[in-house]
Formats: structure tokens, C-alpha cells, sequence
């Protein structure tokens, strides 16, 4: 049986559509992109009608309603719902009994699906909001919300028809009543001025925020840098192994649970990518990652943080009884609008009334639901006023906002238990992050400060030409504000054996340097690491070491360090190894030789590190298709640069 009252609610919205300039028409395309993407892209406004009032994209956009839409919808498809069922009623309820397909065919019925268009009046009164003041305005305005998302439509004669499916997806969830305004976490009323939580902080939430996005950037850093020289391995079953997790957090310098956080963010922001070998699956930095390296730090955090807004999964959170790992596709749908609510309301807390963060391991706090308010208790409430169905209706509430908070703290959002400027620029627009974060992350440095002490000291974040320069000749000593290389014998003789020669070494060195020269200590220990580098050669049949010093021949095959090599002189100035090249150069250099690898045509080798690099993801949507989509939509000539670019998808 056709519901002739739902096609009509179709025709309403296609007509509703049809009133948009095409501006309009792109932002509701652009705002509801991730559900719509899931469908094929539709090629007239009834389609696009359809395709916005289907059950899969509105069981996706009803998450993201706060309190007042979520409530004006719900009460508009009851209403609608009662009076379609009383003026047409469906079948009888099946007998006890009945097999699955009469059951089904019930649930089905007209009578479930059936809808009529209700007075905004009758909506309003339902609500308690007639009287003229917050609640009738709060009602009136998340009424145009609605027809601004497409979640409801104006009839000609100023009815309100809603989606058929409203009902089935809202039936469920006990709303409460009508609140025209959000919940505002209240302070702990129990701290005194003589305790510790009620003194004021001692930094502001900006220089908290800068601290953990230089962190951040420090962090991402040496963990891509760790998969670049060895990309780490996925399980057969998926996800990384508990192993690969451990090696990456170790390199990256952070915990377990942030590194998984990582992972899972670089992935979404395409700086790393699952590719397929004859040896499984791997993760590894795209060419993106290159083209990253050369971003402001500011520039390299945008795209992370953006990822983070709109991630399928919290991924520092594990539930009980399952393994955590990373790198594998989130399916939790509420956890974008989780974070929304979250943020939403650590935005109206002042700077000193906000409550620390939950410590983790959370646990559900003892006291019953009527038991006495707490800032915990007070934070989720107002949460839940932003996103109803992505809070408390959801299991684990406590547990996920608790991980999500923390997860919002290490990227810089939040801060004495509330919003940073850089969580409130997110909360505005993920894809506006420039400013924030260039006002946060100075630029990069490209010169360093050596001293006479064979260190150098970078007063900020080094560029990438400087940091991969100083790595190559010097060991990482220390990071935080400054970050400190040291030069050693070991270092300079890695340099050398990755192609270096002194003088070229020396020359780009000088060109880093905030004066323009070397301290004389630095200069020595090129020299002497030179002047050692390549005095014997490391042949590569099976393999050989030569050198003119015959000193040092007979030197090498006396030294007790190097019996597991089995080194027999077959000539004064060749030796024998029993060990391939790589095991010879490795346990030549323990020993605290200078080996140099050399190549069957005589010249030396240089070594490098490898650098791994996956194929690069498809492009994503360019940001003006949604334009040319609209135009193409209401029927009217696409502009020239809307043209050109959709042309380029």
C-alpha cells in the first residue's frame, strides 16, 4: 500500500529544495556529505529528497541534533504519526504466535509508515513552549534548523511534514523535557578556598594548549619518521600487533594509547597507508608524508586535528575483553558527535571553574543517578543537551567521554577543564585551523647554535632540512623547548658512511650555523673521524677486508672481539670473514673501528637508511563540487571555476 501522505511530504521538501539559491543548496550538500556519500550521487532534487529522508541517512543526522531539534522533530513525527494511525488505521495486531513475515508485515504496515502534516502551533503546544519567551523561541529556531537540514519542510499551506521513518528512529529514546538552553557544568561547590582544586591555575589554557601542540608535532614527527625506515607489519586478523604498537611508541616517544591515537589519525589524514605485499599488509607514509615535512608546524597539525573531529572511533579506548591495536576502521558513528557534545560544553565553562579530568582507568563514579551532583555528573548533562543520542543513550557513557577528554587534552583542545582557544576554533570549523595553530607553533628554525661542548642547540622546532642534516652527523640528546644534537666519533662516522666526506659535511654544517662558523672541538673531531673513515674496505664477496696498513691487518685478526667473525689473513693486507658484509661492518664498528662498505668496481658504497613510502590515496573531494552539484541540481548554468573544478574530481 503506497502512503500517499509521505510521497506528499517527498514533493514538500523537493519543493523546499527547489527554493534554494545554490549556495544554500551546497552548504546542506557539503553539511550532510559524509551520509550522502554512502548513496549514489543523486541527479535531481527528488532524488536528493529521497536520499536525505532515507533510514541510513537519518539514522546518521539525528546524532548530530542537539537538544531543541531533536526534541521538535520527535514531537512532530508523534503527532504526525498519532493522526495519520487514527485517520487511517492499519491492520489488526497478528495473533499470538503468528510467524515472522505476519510480524514483519505489521510493522510495516501503512499504519507505521504513515504520515500527516502537522501545525507548528500543535508541535509548540506539545512542547509547552505557546507563551511568548525562551522556550517558544528556542522551538522556533531549531524549526528552521530543521528545514535548513533537510530534516523537515514547509507545505504550502504552513504545515510541517516530517520524514516517515522520524518515528521508528525516535520511539525509543525518553528526551525528558523541553530545555531551551544547554545545561551549564557547575564548579565543584565542595572545594574551599584552602584547598588545592579551588586556586586558580597557574597557566592559562593557551599556554597549555602550545605546550601540547609542540609536543604533538614533535611526536607525529619521529613516529612517521619510524615507519618511513621500517613500515610496521598488520595482523593477519587486522590491526597492528601489540608488538608493532610497543616498537612505534618506543621511537615516537609516547604511551601506548597515544601512539594508537596517532596511528589512527595520520591514517585518516592520509599520511600513511595499508598496502598489500607478498608478505601481508603493511603501514607505511604515503608521498604526502614528504610533501607534509615541508609544512609549517601549524600547517602539519591541521589535518590531524580535523581527522580527530571526524574519526569513527576513540581509539584510546578499549573495551573490556578486547585487544587494543590500531589502524583498523572505526565503526562507531556516535563518536564524532561525542566529541561535539564534549566540546560544546567545556565551551561555557570559565577559565578556573572547570573540574580535572577524570583519571583512566575510569570507573563509573559509586553514587546513584539521584545522588548528589557532581562536575562529572554536571559536564555529561550538559553534553547531553548538545547531542542527546550520542551521550548517556549510549553504553559505556562515562567510560568513552572520560577517554574522549583525554584524547581532547593531549591534542591541545582542552585545559583546566575547559576549552583552549585552539578547542574552540575546532568546535567552530575543523577546516579553519591555520590561524589558531600558527599563533600557537612558531615557524621553523634553519639554524642552530653549535657549541663548544660537540652540541648543537636548536632554540625551537628545526626545519627538515636542519633536523635530517644534524640526525645524519649527530645523535638527539634532549627535547623540549630546545632540542640538542651531540656530536660523536659514532655520529660523524655514520655521516660519512651514509656519503658525507668531510668537507662537504663541514661546508653545509657552517651554512646551518646561527654565526656562520664551527667551534674548533667540532672541526678536530671531523677530521680525526675523517682521516680514520675508509682505511679498510669491506668487500662484498663473502666476504673481504683489505686495507694498507698491515698494522692493522694483524691487529684486526689478534683482536679477541672479532673471533665470531673467523677473520683469516690471506694476504697482508686482505683478510677473510666468515660473516656477510653487514654482520662484518656491524661487528667491526662495535669493536670501534671505521670500516667503509666497498662496492666489486672498488669505489665506496654509501649506506642510507631506507625510505619507505606507500602509493599515495585517492584525492579527496575537491571543496567546489558541492557547488557544481548544485547547480547542476536546480537546473542552472555551472560557473566557470565550479566547472573547471568538478571537472577535475
Amino acid at each position: 500500500m503506497t502512503n500517499l501522505n509521505a510521497v506528499e511530504g517527498l514533493d514538500a521538501l523537493t519543493r523546499s529544495l527547489a527554493r534554494r539559491t545554490p549556495e544554500q543548496l551546497a552548504v546542506l550538500l557539503t553539511r550532510h556529505a559524509e551520509p550522502l556519500a554512502r548513496r549514489p550521487a543523486p541527479t535531481g532534487l527528488r532524488g536528493l529528497a529521497q536520499a536525505l529522508w532515507s533510514y541510513e541517512t537519518l539514522h546518521h543526522l539525528v546524532l548530530h541534533l542537539d537538544h531543541p531539534r531533536i526534541q521538535v522533530l520527535a514531537a512532530t513525527a508523534r503527532i504526525s504519526q498519532e493522526r495519520a494511525g487514527r485517520d487511517a488505521p492499519g491492520p489488526a495486531a497478528p495473533a499470538p504466535g503468528a510467524d515472522y513475515q505476519s510480524l514483519m508485515a505489521h510493522r510495516l504496515s501503512f499504519a507505521h509508515l504513515a504520515t500527516e502534516p502537522v501545525e507548528p502551533e500543535d508541535v509548540f503546544a506539545a512542547l509547552g513552549a505557546t507563551s511568548p519567551g525562551p522556550a517558544r523561541t528556542a522551538a522556533e529556531t531549531a524549526l528552521h534548523h530543521l528545514y535548513d537540514d533537510g530534516l523537515a519542510a514547509p507545505t504550502e499551506d504552513g504545515t510541517v511534514v516530517v520524514p516517515p521513518r522520524a518515528p521508528q528512529l525516535l520511539a525509543a529514546h525518553d528526551l525528558g523535557p523541553f530545555l531551551a538552553g544547554a545545561p551549564r557544568p557547575a564548579p565543584d561547590d565542595t572545594a574551599t578556598p584552602a584547598t588545592p582544586a579551588a586556586l586558580p591555575p597557574t597557566t592559562s589554557p593557551h599556554d597549555e594548549s602550545r605546550a601540547a601542540a609542540a609536543t604533538l608535532a614533535a611526536t607525529v614527527d619521529r613516529l612517521l619518521a619510524a615507519l618511513a625506515t621500517q613500515p610496521a607489519a598488520l595482523r593477519k586478523s587486522g590491526g597492528l600487533a601489540v608488538r608493532e604498537i610497543k616498537r612505534l611508541a618506543k621511537a615516537a616517544g609516547a604511551t601506548e594509547p597515544h601512539t594508537r591515537l596517532l596511528l589512527d589519525l595520520t591514517l585518516a589524514a592520509d599520511l600513511i597507508a595499508l598496502t598489500r605485499s607478498p608478505s601481508g599488509i603493511t603501514a607505511l607514509p604515503t608521498g604526502a608524508y614528504d610533501d607534509w615535512l615541508g609544512r609549517a608546524p601549524g600547517a602539519r597539525l591541521g589535518p590531524l586535528l580535523a581527522a580527530w573531529s571526524g574519526l569513527w572511533d576513540i581509539p584510546t579506548h578499549t573495551p573490556f575483553g578486547e585487544t587494543p591495536t590500531a589502524l583498523v576502521r572505526g565503526h562507531d558513528r556516535h563518536a564524532p558527535a561525542l566529541r561535539h557534545a564534549l566540546l560544546a560544553a567545556l565551551d561555557t565553562v570559565p577559565l578556573g571553574a572547570g573540574a580535572p579530568l577524570p583519571p583512566l582507568p575510569f570507573t563509573e563514579p559509586p553514587e546513584p543517578e539521584a545522588g548528589p551532583r557532581t562536575p562529572w555528573k554536571d559536564l555529561l548533562r550538559a553534553a547531553d543537551w548538545h547531542r542527546p543520542l550520542a551521550v548517556t543513550h549510549q553504553p559505556m557513557a562515562g567510560e568513552r567521554a572520560a577517554h574522549t577528554l583525554h584524547e581532547a587534552a593531549c591534542l591541545g583542545l582542552v585545559a583546566h577543564g575547559t576549552l583552549t582557544p585552539l578547542g574552540r576554533a575546532l568546535l567552530a570549523d575543523p577546516r579553519s585551523l591555520d590561524e589558531p595553530l600558527a599563533d600557537l607553533l612558531p615557524p621553523l628554525l634553519e639554524q642552530a647554535h653549535f657549541q663548544a661542548d660537540l652540541t648543537a642547540v636548536v632554540p625551537g622546532r628545526p626545519a627538515a632540512a636542519l633536523d635530517a642534516l644534524l640526525a645524519s652527523a649527530a645523535d638527539r640528546e634532549s627535547e623540549g623547548h630546545a632540542v640538542t644534537w651531540r656530536f660523536t666519533d659514532r655520529s660523524v662516522r655514520r655521516a660519512l658512511d651514509a656519503g658525507h666526506s668531510a668537507e662537504t659535511l663541514r661546508e653545509d654544517l657552517t651554512r646551518a650555523s646561527a654565526t656562520g662558523t664551527l667551534p674548533q672541538p667540532l672541526g678536530y673531531l671531523l677530521q680525526d673521524a675523517a682521516r680514520s673513515h675508509g682505511r679498510m674496505r669491506v668487500l662484498s664477496a663473502a666476504c673481504c677486508i683489505r686495507s694498507d696498513d698491515e698494522a692493522l691487518v694483524e691487529e684486526l685478526v689478534a683482536h679477541r672481539a672479532l673471533r665470531d667473525l673467523g677473520l683469516r689473513a690471506i694476504a697482508p693486507t686482505v683478510l677473510v670473514s666468515s660473516r656477510p658484509p653487514a654482520a662484518t661492518l656491524d661487528a667491526l664498528r662495535a669493536a670501534g673501528y671505521a670500516p667503509a662498505l666497498e662496492s666489486d668496481s672498488g669505489t665506496t658504497t654509501v649506506e642510507r637508511l631506507p625510505a619507505h613510502r606507500a602509493k599515495a590515496p585517492a584525492p579527496t573531494r575537491n571543496p567546489h563540487a558541492p557547488l557544481a552539484l548544485a547547480h547542476r541540481l536546480l537546473g542552472l548554468p555551472t560557473e566557470p571555476r565550479a566547472a573547471t573544478t568538478a571537472g577535475e574530481r
